[in-house]
């Protein structure tokens, strides 16, 4: 089989505790030919002399210091010095499985350009349990890579994991690489994947292990905090998948949707805006009386509501709707 070089770039921040066995678990894929670009983002901690060390033992190791602070920055970085076919990315906190990298590329390379390979992943700690939410999230992640339908759920929440993923080159080029500078990049990246045509591919197996610890990015960066996700959310849907011929509709007038609300008025945006809560209905909010969920067949809908039982209600409703095409946000 052929086995063309894989790129691996992997931003590093005050990852000292970690990186000797993210570091570990990369030398032991069963897949040699790979180079790691590791660009140290001004740690404070001992992450430098980690991987100059690890450097020494192995040279398809490349160790960079960052310009100029930032996750993105790291990866324009890394990925500028990067001379794969295949290119993947890393978190310096996590492990790869050993045979992360052969059966990712075994099925980029059956398919052909136009591709992009998803694994499976698992959330660890070293102390202490998992919470509800990342169990969550992991378990609807892997429902969708089984069924290789990741981006028809985009909106929900981030479909593609981090460092989960792996495409050509060429085609990574051709949809701006890490070029982009909105935050959260990964989810960002997702919508551009899918913007792009690429096709999923499903590699149902764990071969990323998530390490959750209280020092990682997603829980303290202002980054990634939850407006970030609705912003990027709104702009995407306003950029690709608004159809100004029909009407729009917003459903849910709790946070979030009163966030979305703000937002699609601020880009100009016309929406009829309606809640299943009787006590809000008729209620003046931004300009915007509140009607009850009649007459939204053939319409765009924007769902913010979140909730189990009441997404399920609401998809209850929706289910007999004719040429309706429905955006969960939640």
């Amino acid at each position: 089989m052929k086995t063309p070089l894989i790129s691996i770039v992997m931003p590093v921040y005050n990852a000292a505790l970690y990186l000797d066995d993210c570091l570990q678990s990369i030398l032991d894929q069963s897949y040699k030919n790979w180079e790691l670009i590791a660009v140290n983002d001004f740690s404070d901690d001992e992450s430098e002399e980690i991987l100059l060390k690890w450097c020494g033992k192995d040279q398809r190791i490349k160790a960079l210091k960052n310009k100029k602070k930032g996750l993105i920055q790291a990866l324009q970085l890394a990925y500028s010095q990067s001379g794969g076919e295949l290119i993947t990315r890393m978190d310096a906190d996590d492990l790869m499985h050993k045979a992360k990298l052969e059966k990712m590329s075994k099925a980029l390379l059956k398919s052909g350009n136009g591709h992009l390979a998803v694994c499976a992943v698992h959330y660890f700690k070293q102390k202490g349990a998992i919470g509800d939410g990342y169990k969550r999230y992991a378990e609807w992640l892997n429902k969708l890579t089984a069924a290789s339908n990741n981006f028809d759920e985009i909106y929900k929440e981030c479909v593609i994991p981090s460092p989960g993923w792996m495409c050509f080159r060429s085609d990574f080029e051709a949809l701006g690489a890490f070029d982009a500078e909105l935050y959260p990049e990964d989810y960002d990246l997702a919508f551009r994947f899918r913007n792009a045509g690429l096709k999923l591919l499903g590699v149902n197996t764990v071969l990323h292990y998530w390490r959750d610890h209280d020092e990682r990015a997603s829980r303290n960066d202002p980054n990634y905090t939850d407006n970030r996700f609705i912003d990027l959310k709104t702009q995407k849907f306003i950029e690709h998948d608004l159809d100004r011929s029909r009407t729009l509709i917003l459903w849910g007038a709790g946070k979030k949707g009163k966030d979305i609300a703000k937002l699609l008025l601020n880009e100009g945006v016309t929406f009829d805006w309606i809640t299943e809560t009787p006590h809000k209905q008729g209620v003046n909010i931004y300009g915007k009386v509140l009607k009850g969920p009649s007459h939204i067949d053939f319409k765009q809908i924007i769902v913010a509501v979140a909730g189990d039982v009441m997404q399920k209600d609401i998809k209850k409703t929706l289910s007999g709707l004719r040429a309706a095409e429905v955006f969960f946000f939640c």
